[in-house]
């Protein structure tokens, strides 16, 4: 805990908790999000590097329940039918990930923001894409894309969820899918920024703490799964992180 104090005020540190249950609630209800809804809420009150590495252990812990949930076979079978996306999106996640230190603090903030205001607003409007068949270069180009933002900023969801959707992918499979993508990129960011000091002594604490009220947050998301228009919250959602991108592009653009 003093190391965490050392990082932020206690209100900060409550705030951060907040934010955590929330993220977590989502992700227990919708299945996605919570990456989004660390990244930028965290981002609006600590430094980028401080809020990616809050959300490390958070996005490991929920995904891994979420990859598993029909059980490790029908997971390992995600795995083998997706390994190119993970392949691709893996190494360029690493690589990028080692460009966090050195990329100026307004950048971050700027590519943070511009991705999930875009996201939002093509959710929002309705905006879907569709493929015929599945195509090995457009598997690989997305994952590029998705692995080289998920390095810098800790969020790969958008351009993974947009693909998925355009092949078709069943409903079931594809929220095991996505735990299945997002756990094993996030335990390659964990790798990843364990290099690049991003995680670090001072940083681990605070991604540690945050567990705990994700975890609540994505129980409880859990429980009211069924009782609640998901549709309707989902849009609630996406409104809320809308405004929360665009903060961060004015902050970005601003100071």
């Amino acid at each position: 805990m003093d190391m965490i104090s050392a990082l932020m005020s206690p209100d900060q540190m409550i705030l951060a908790f907040a934010l955590a249950l929330v993220a977590g609630l989502v992700k227990g209800m919708v299945g996605f999000a919570l990456p989004l809804i660390l990244i930028s809420g965290l981002s609006t009150f600590l430094p980028p590097e401080v809020a990616l590495a809050g959300l490390i252990l958070p996005t490991l812990a929920t995904n891994g329940i979420q990859a598993l949930r029909q059980g490790v076979e029908a997971a390992i079978g995600s795995i083998k039918r997706f390994r190119l996306f993970l392949i691709v999106g893996g190494l360029f996640l690493m690589a990028s990930a080692q460009m966090v230190s050195i990329i100026p603090v307004q950048v971050m903030l700027l590519v943070l923001g511009g991705l999930i205001t875009l996201f939002c607003l093509m959710q929002l409007v309705g905006m879907k894409f569709h493929m015929a068949k599945p195509s090995s270069r457009i598997e690989a180009m997305v994952a590029a894309f998705a692995g080289t933002i998920g390095g810098v900023s800790g969020v790969w969801g958008p351009p993974t969820v947009a693909y998925l959707t355009a092949i078709g992918t069943p409903k079931i499979e594809q929220v095991r899918v996505q735990g299945v993508i997002y756990g094993l990129g996030a335990l390659a960011l964990l790798g990843a920024h364990l290099g690049s000091g991003v995680l670090n002594r001072a940083t681990l604490p605070f991604s540690v703490a945050l567990l705990v009220p994700v975890l609540l947050g994505m129980w409880l998301g859990g429980r009211v799964h069924d009782r609640i228009e998901q549709a309707t919250f989902r849009r609630l959602t996406l409104v809320v992180l809308l405004i929360a991108g665009l903060n961060l592009v004015r902050r970005a653009l601003m100071g």
